[in-house]
């Protein structure tokens, strides 16, 4: 580099060529600038274009897989020096061709997926070329290392390619992967080493106990309906009475009442399987059939039938005229009315409509209004068809199908 006393002896001596070299210097910084403000506006564009409304992990995927390809590129570099003997301009032509075809069939798919929703014949000449460039640039190789590692490029990339072209078929045509029939998990639960559920361990013993206890009673009541002799009726009841033991003993079976309701539930389901082969339920698609006329009702307990009379004079309690308020206050109310209403209903009692208006504090016609609607749905819809089979109380509403004088609750 020049020292600063030779910059300025040469000033001195020539001060033309001095001032056209500032000149051009100036024309070339000037352009400088224009081009990398262009670059930067071209860069800017095609972020904003291409790049910023695309997932991370699609960028990413598009950088890996062109490293990967310019890996497998290189490969192919040699392999048409070392072994095709190319040399100059044609091997800079010729060394690259099979990754074009690679990008080409990898972009032809694309548009195949967005148009006919299936990659086609170009998704297959992807991997099929992408196995040929891999071959062919790890024959080349000095070593192992060297030819694994031209084998695993070209691969990554079409993998990397295969993931993106699935993400994309997910979003086209709205479905996901197939769920393989033949799975590990599928399997162990198969082969009984796995659970299907996540109770636990104590759960999974309590339950095949209990199974266990049940099983051993509907043997033992089978015999004896069979009038089998006393040898086999002695073997099925000590069988009964072990299962029983093991079950008080591991399960806490005499003072869990959950548990206590399953194994009744248990004993009822199997002692009633005969009953299966009468059954005839409906599908919800199936015509109406004929009208069956409502079966007779069993006369209600004391208790029930005071709540039913009390229900009955229960527009004698309130004042049914509307009460006047705003639509914020409505709003309130009415939340506070469904809060109470989801509560009572998650107890398994279906709440009157006394019972809303006297919680809440509004009016009767609004609270029957509400409880017209909830009703309806399908935890209340049970608890009152519950209701009334086991009690034979009706509730007015769509279901069931009673004549007006046979209500017996009124909303």
């Amino acid at each position: 580099m020049p020292s600063f006393d030779e910059i300025a002896a040469f000033v001195s001596e020539k001060p033309v060529v001095t001032a056209f070299i500032c000149v051009l210097s100036l024309i070339g910084m000037v352009v400088a600038y224009i081009a990398l403000r262009g670059a930067w506006r071209v860069g800017s564009y095609l972020f904003k274009r291409y790049i910023a409304p695309r997932p991370i992990e699609d960028v990413l995927t598009v950088v890996a897989a062109s490293i990967a390809t310019g890996v497998s590129a290189q490969g192919m570099w040699r392999f048409s020096g070392d072994v095709l003997g190319f040399d100059g301009p044609l091997r800079i032509l010729l060394f690259a061709f099979i990754e074009v075809a690679v990008v080409t069939s990898a972009v032809r798919a694309r548009r195949n997926m967005r148009e006919n929703f299936s990659a086609g014949i170009d998704g297959i000449a992807v991997w099929a070329l992408t196995c040929l460039t891999a071959i062919l640039s790890s024959m080349d190789a000095r070593s192992a290392a060297e030819a694994v590692f031209r084998l695993a490029a070209p691969l990554v990339a079409a993998w990397l390619w295969e993931r993106g072209m699935a993400i994309e078929r997910h979003r086209i045509r709205g479905t996901g992967r197939i769920n393989w029939r033949l799975t590990p998990e599928r399997m162990l639960v198969r082969l009984g080493l796995a659970e299907v559920s996540d109770r636990t361990t104590s759960e999974v013993d309590a339950h095949r106990r209990l199974t266990r206890v049940a099983l051993a009673a509907k043997r033992a009541k089978a015999l004896r309906e069979q009038g089998a002799s006393d040898r086999k009726m002695r073997i099925a009841l000590a069988k009964l009475d072990k299962a029983m033991d093991q079950a008080v003993e591991h399960t806490g079976l005499a003072v869990d009442p959950e548990r206590q309701e399953a194994l009744l539930a248990q004993i009822a389901a199997l002692y009633n399987t005969s009953a299966l082969i009468d059954a005839d339920p409906r599908v919800p698609w199936e015509p109406e059939a004929d009208h069956v006329p409502v079966p007779a009702r069993p006369a209600l307990p004391a208790a029930l039938a005071q709540l039913v009379d009390d229900d009955e004079h229960e527009d004698d309690v309130f004042d049914a005229t509307p009460q006047i308020v705003d639509t914020a206050e409505r709003a309130r109310l009415m939340r506070n009315a469904r809060t109470y209403w989801d509560k009572q209903i998650a107890k398994r009692i279906v709440p009157r409509t006394v019972d809303i208006a006297q919680e809440i504090g509004i009016s009767l016609s609004t609270a029957r209004e509400y409880r017209a609607l909830w009703k309806l749905e399908p935890a209340a819809h049970a608890l009152i068809e519950a209701l009334y089979q086991e009690h034979g109380i009706v509730d007015t509403g769509a279901f069931p199908a009673i004549q007006d004088e046979d209500l017996v609750l009124k909303a």
